[in-house]
């Protein structure tokens, strides 16, 4: 079961790329390229506290998932 940060970068029918959080209606970002929109995501996982990204490719299917760890926490619990 996905996360609720979990996100998916896809190809638009515009022939641009969408960074879009998995329970998302819109994208949170839009991109040129799908390497930029990828880096997006990333950071964005990252800063949200990590997180499953799957990567679509030109013709819309699966073409590869990673696990991103959360970012350091400057106050990480104790214990």
């Amino acid at each position: 079961m996905s996360k609720g940060r979990d996100r998916t970068v896809s190809r638009r029918p515009d022939g641009t790329w969408e960074n879009k959080r998995n329970d998302a209606e819109r994208a949170s970002s839009v991109h040129e390229t799908q390497k930029d929109a990828e880096q997006a995501a990333k950071r964005m996982l990252r800063n949200q506290g990590g997180g499953e990204l799957t990567i679509k490719g030109v013709n819309g299917k699966f073409r590869s998932k990673a696990t991103i760890a959360p970012g350091k926490d400057p106050y990480p619990p104790e214990g």
